[in-house]
This record gives C-alpha cells, sequence and structure tokens, in this order.
C-alpha cells in the first residue's frame, strides 16, 4: 500500500505534498509507535512538530 502512495505523490500535483513518518515512545510500555501523516511540503516542519 505505501508503494501505491508514493507513486500517486511523484506525478501531477503530488509534487507539493510529502509522507512524513514520525515516531513516538510511549512512556507506559516503552513500545514505540509510527504516525504516517500526508501534509503540504510547506507544513511539514509542523507536521514533525506535532502540531
Amino acid at each position: 500500500m505505501a508503494k501505491k502512495v508514493v507513486a500517486t505523490l511523484k506525478t501531477g500535483k503530488g509534487k507539493e505534498y510529502s509522507k512524513v513518518i514520525t515516531m513516538t515512545k510511549s512512556p507506559k510500555s516503552g513500545a514505540y509507535s509510527f504516525k504516517e501523516v500526508i501534509v503540504h511540503n510547506d507544513h511539514v516542519k509542523d507536521a514533525i512538530e506535532g502540531k
């Protein structure tokens, strides 16, 4: 599924968007979880910071 998303981002207006993957560690269990978000290139830093 990820391959399909990346392939569609490379054509047309998809070049204006980026896929941001953030990793957070759970304080309770210590396990890591990943969150994937597709955002406009202007808002990449905001997505990384968690805003």
